[in-house]
């Protein structure tokens, strides 16, 4: 206590000067200790900041609200891949997005952020100081949510010790951090757990420890959590370049076959593909609600249980989405219950499908549309002339014509187009443009039928020179109910279609990736939200913005080859009126 302390010092009252100097000793310190902490604050800068006060840095971090997810902008700028942080980049500024894996405070003035994408971490690490970092978004940071999507900003500097905690051995000192998507407060499964072996939890059990085990039937009800570990991640990307090294061979022994020119077709949009970081994947031709909408479905009964089949893989690629695949493709079956006696439609047709996540725009989807067809395009006339020589002496057709930059023109553009038809007349000394009217009526806010889809296809080669283009910007009303509205007209969507020839080819979107407006729109829809309750709930845990596109393997075939039956296109066609042979 103070008085047994004081009780032990000497009486400094019996030496006047000796007392004094003490104290101006006392003094002296104080003020050398005041001066130090001074220097201190001015070098850090934090010192007089608390996490209560007004941050003028508050624009450096926080959740990015809907409207900018909403492929509001194109910036230009340019994530870096977590795989590809190396100490080549030290002292370069880099943008990284990916999961928040772990979350670590060290008081209030530092944190550590492990961030995850593909399998790759990062240790990144948060130090409030001056003009760069605030004892706010220290606070933020440790608050964010594990599995949350997050945009993390910053330099990266190399450590003088290895780290343990990340499989890069740099570290980015951050500058920037933004929630994209977060994840709910408590995961179902956590990814640590997960990720144990049988081996680690007995060994813990040996020495008086228990782990979590996570039983099979619980990682399946949250596969899209459960695909999130090291294993899976390996399991399905060995089981892609299984498939793949298969194909390659089955097509060195088949290449020169007639009958296989679509596979060919295949064998291009694959390799393509995988040259692109997308990863083959197989989703169930089961499931238990519609994954289109609407009633055209095969239903069955499923063990007691009403099922049908998928009209696509829509729902399950986009869980393969939130189990941190990235980027996915799919080549198989698709049905169509759709009564469609046309010369374009099947029941069952063999898809090709497509979803990746994106950075900011949609229209990164169709950057790879466009230079995945224009490949195709080019290696079908290159490797497959003696095909298609054949085909065109009994069916002769004129070849396709394509942009090295495809077309890309709104809807509503596309609209006005078939509303005033330019036409060129043959002048020679001077070009002047003559107004007509097309004739062709057609709701801004409706789809667009056959016969408009042909129509604009004609005027489109007239005026551009190529029978192939992409129409974007389609009327929210007349798209699936997980396709991104636009943020300027909610009246209007993320979408896309392409066509051949004056023919749809490709539907695809940006998608909902934020749970509550996914069931909204699915009841606008007038799905119900029971049968796909497993797919909204694979959004509640972190799900990065994504988009993709899906396309009919025999449709390309017919238009490429400019064949007017798509009939002659499938080996066994199954139609409305045919389920045999």
């Amino acid at each position: 206590t103070l008085r047994h302390i004081s009780a032990m010092e000497p009486d400094e009252s019996q030496n006047p000067s000796k007392k004094a100097s003490k104290k101006e000793a006392a003094k002296l310190e104080k003020q050398r200790r005041r001066e130090q902490h001074a220097a201190a604050a001015a070098t850090s800068g934090v010192s007089a900041l608390s996490v209560d006060s007004p941050d003028p840095l508050a624009a450096n971090y926080g959740d990015v609200p809907l409207a900018e997810l909403q492929s509001k902008v194109i910036s230009g700028r340019v994530w870096t891949q977590v795989g590809s942080l190396t100490g080549q980049l030290k002292d370069r500024s880099v943008l990284v997005r990916g999961r928040a894996q772990a979350i670590r405070a060290v008081g209030k003035k530092i944190a550590f952020l492990v961030v995850r994408e593909r399998g790759c971490t990062v240790q990144c690490v948060l130090t409030a100081a001056l003009d760069l970092v605030s004892p706010q978004m220290v606070k933020y940071a440790t608050g964010v949510n594990r599995e949350s999507f997050v945009d993390v900003e910053g330099v990266v500097s190399v450590p003088g010790v290895p780290i343990k905690g990340a499989t890069q051995q740099v570290e980015i000192q951050v500058r920037k951090l933004y929630c994209v998507n977060s994840a709910g407060n408590t995961l179902p499964i956590n990814i640590e757990d997960a990720s144990r072996s049988e081996v680690e939890i007995e060994k813990a059990l040996e020495a008086g420890e228990q782990l979590v085990r996570v039983n099979q039937d619980t990682r399946l009800n949250f596969r899209f959590l459960d695909l999130r570990t090291a294993a899976n991640q390996g399991i399905f990307r060995v089981q892609c370049q299984v498939e793949n090294v298969l194909r390659r061979n089955f097509h060195v022994f088949f290449g020169l076959c007639i009958c296989l020119f679509a596979l060919f077709l295949l064998l291009i949009f694959r390799q393509f593909l995988l040259n692109e970081e997308f990863v083959g994947i197989h989703t169930p031709k089961l499931i238990a609600g519609s994954s289109e909408g609407g009633s055209a479905v095969f239903r069955l009964d499923y063990k007691g249980t009403p099922a049908c089949l998928a009209q696509s893989p829509q729902l399950h690629k986009q869980m393969a989405i939130c189990g941190d695949f990235g980027r996915v493709f799919e080549i198989g079956p698709v049905f169509r219950a759709e009564d469609s006696f046309t010369h374009r439609h099947l029941c069952e047709f063999t898809g090709l499908d497509v979803e990746m996540e994106i950075k900011e725009h949609y229209a990164e989807v169709m950057d790879i549309v466009d230079r995945l067809f224009i490949a195709m395009f080019d290696s079908l006339n290159e490797k497959c002339q003696k095909e298609l020589e054949a085909i065109g002496r009994q069916y002769p057709f004129k070849p396709l014509k394509y942009l090295r930059k495809t077309l890309r023109l709104t809807f509503q553009e596309g609209i006005q187009m078939l509303k005033v038809r330019m036409v060129l007349p043959n002048l020679l000394i001077t070009l002047v443009y003559r107004v007509l009217e097309a004739g062709v009526e057609v709701d801004p806010l409706g789809d667009l039928n056959t016969e408009s889809e042909k129509t604009l296809g004609r005027l489109v080669a007239e005026r551009y020179g190529t029978d192939f283009y992409i129409l974007h910007r389609y009327p929210l009303a007349v798209r699936p109910f997980y396709t991104m509205p636009c943020e300027d007209d909610p009246a209007y969507s993320n979408s896309f279609d392409v066509f051949i020839r004056g023919e749809e080819i490709i539907s695809g979107a940006q998608r909902v990736h934020i749970p509550e407006f996914l069931a909204q729109r699915a009841e606008a829809c007038g799905i119900d939200v029971t049968t796909i309750s497993t797919y909204i709930d694979s959004f509640r845990y972190g799900a990065p913005p994504h988009g993709g596109f899906g396309v009919g393997l025999e449709r390309v075939v017919m238009l490429f080859c400019a064949l007017n039956n798509i009939r002659k296109t499938s080996l066994f066609p199954r139609d409305p009126q045919r389920i045999a042979p």
